[in-house]
């Protein structure tokens, strides 16, 4: 979903131009335009739902970041429409709050699933509904929330994974991808990939709890790595140069000083993980474990001695 295209507007629109944007659109599909239609009231859903996101600077950010199919993965609906007063806007733009004026039938705001607008519409006479008024609710079907477990790897580079989730005794295969740079415990949205609604309406989303599995190597800090490399005393003492292999597997010889101490970090910029889908790398740094053997021969014991007379 292209929000940029659904206003007809540009990424450099200014706030008001977007706002004045999606006047027009609201003014043309609001449900009081045009007897409740479904196409209509969809597209209505739609316009709002990216002026709801290019109105907030903070959400339009986001999403010139991340791009419309990773934005949309990392923000529920409920995301998207948090701050957003829909009736508050409306009002602005001279409809009545919280139903339509349309002798034909209502919208109601019912406010489910995270979402402003999830409606039902009356219809009078001409709906086949007498003198009364029928309602036909269209209820989201239940969220589901699954785990998905990741490698440093998948961090990196990006994933696609396939899922199998078991639906009324039934299994299905949903595909997911894992953006790069995504952190553990977010949560990746699969929209319409939740439960079916008891009432012939959307189906629920699939939420995917990111967890990443602990690498042999690497540790993560942000969007830097980490990696431990053990020295020996001496090599400490006078230096020495290390092969040091990045996630990846390109390998750097990197120099250890002279007089390194223990947990010394040496950093190796751009070769750690990505900051989101289009960010820039962090750095990769090397923490320098000074060995201490835990036997000695005789020559090596005599050594020591020396330098502990030396006051070392």
């Amino acid at each position: 979903m292209d929000y940029y295209q659904i206003l007809g507007v540009n990424k450099d629109s200014s706030a008001a131009e977007i706002k004045k944007a999606y006047r027009k659109l609201a003014l043309q599909f609001h449900p009081d335009k045009n007897n409740g239609g479904k196409e209509a009231e969809d597209k209505f859903k739609e316009i709002s739902e990216a002026y709801a996101v290019l109105s907030d600077p903070e959400k339009k950010k986001q999403y010139d970041l991340y791009g419309s199919a990773d934005f949309r993965q990392r923000y529920s609906q409920e995301d998207i429409f948090r701050g957003f007063d829909l009736n508050d806007i409306l009002r602005q733009f001279g409809f009545r709050s919280g139903q339509t004026g349309s002798p034909r039938g209502q919208m109601h705001n019912m406010g489910g699933a995270g979402s402003p607008f999830t409606t039902f519409f009356s219809q009078g006479p001409a709906g086949g509904c007498g003198g009364g008024s029928c309602h036909s609710t269209l209820e989201k079907g239940q969220d589901m929330n699954y785990q998905i477990t990741i490698s440093l790897e998948d961090v990196l580079h990006g994933a696609e994974r396939t899922i199998t989730l078991r639906k009324n005794g039934s299994t299905q295969n949903v595909s997911v991808k894992i953006p790069k740079g995504i952190e553990e415990g977010k949560k990746l949205r699969l929209q319409g990939k939740g439960g079916p609604s008891p009432q012939g309406g959307p189906p629920g989303d699939l939420y995917l709890k990111v967890e990443i599995a602990p690498h042999q190597l690497f540790s993560r800090d942000g969007d830097d790595l980490i990696v431990e490399k053990p020295v020996s005393f001496s090599e400490a003492c006078f230096g020495t140069r290390i092969e040091v292999e990045t996630l990846e597997g390109k390998k750097f010889m990197v120099t250890v000083g002279p007089a390194t101490d223990h947990n010394a970090r040496l950093r190796i910029r751009g070769y750690g993980l990505p900051r989101g889908p289009m960010g820039e790398r962090g750095d990769l740094f090397v923490r320098i474990s000074v060995q201490v053997p835990r036997e000695l021969n005789d020559e090596q014991k005599h050594l020591v001695e020396q330098l502990q007379a030396c006051g070392l």
